[in-house]
């Protein structure tokens, strides 16, 4: 099911609030969403301290350049891309580069013409953050690239669509695709090691 924010979050009554730095305005926002963003921070593979700073540091940003904001994307949209220059600038100093894949190959062998699993791992749609598998899970996630993995955290985990996740991570539609393609096809090679397959 699609997010859908609070009704008043879109209103320019609302809009004019947050650029006052309204402080009411403000608190909405940071109940609504500091919990996404720091479910999406953890995603992105920051250890627990480190998630909850830059979740800090997010909101900090937020504040700051709230009389800049002119609204033509979401709020939530707005403080996950915040949220991906953060976690740039934290992983700076040590993030791995992405490795090559050769994506031709990824989409012959895995995905047909429609983007769907040629033979997709186990129901890994339906249960992919189950009791049973979350550990599973987790340490693949820390296999794939950061920039592939925050996407697949913003699309399957906090449910933006196709358009929010570009304007968050300043790609765009086709390239999102490639980002997710990969992070999918590391993931199911990573749950099939461990023995998560289509039976």
């Amino acid at each position: 099911m699609a997010y859908t924010p609070p009704p008043e979050f879109g209103t320019p009554e609302f809009l004019v609030r947050l650029q006052r730095q309204d402080r009411d305005a403000i608190q909405k926002v940071v109940h609504e969403f500091l919990p996404q963003i720091l479910r999406a921070a953890r995603g992105a593979g920051l250890q627990e301290h480190e998630a909850d700073d830059v979740t800090q540091q997010v909101f900090l940003t937020f504040i700051e350049t709230l009389p800049r904001f002119e609204g033509r994307s979401q709020v939530r949209t707005w403080l996950f891309g915040i949220l991906y220059h953060k976690l740039r600038e934290a992983r700076r100093g040590f993030q791995k580069q992405d490795k090559h894949d050769d994506i031709d190959e990824t989409l012959e062998t895995r995905f047909d013409d429609r983007g769907m699993w040629q033979n997709p791992p186990r129901k890994a749609d339906n249960d992919l953050w189950d009791q049973q598998i979350r550990k599973h899970l987790e340490e693949c996630l820390e296999t794939v690239p950061e920039r592939h993995r925050l996407a697949f955290v913003l699309r399957e985990v906090e449910g933006l669509e196709t358009k929010e996740i570009c304007n968050a991570l300043d790609v765009s539609g086709t390239n999102l695709g490639v980002i997710l393609y990969r992070a999918r096809n590391r993931l199911r090679e990573c749950l099939e090691s461990r023995g998560f397959e289509e039976r």
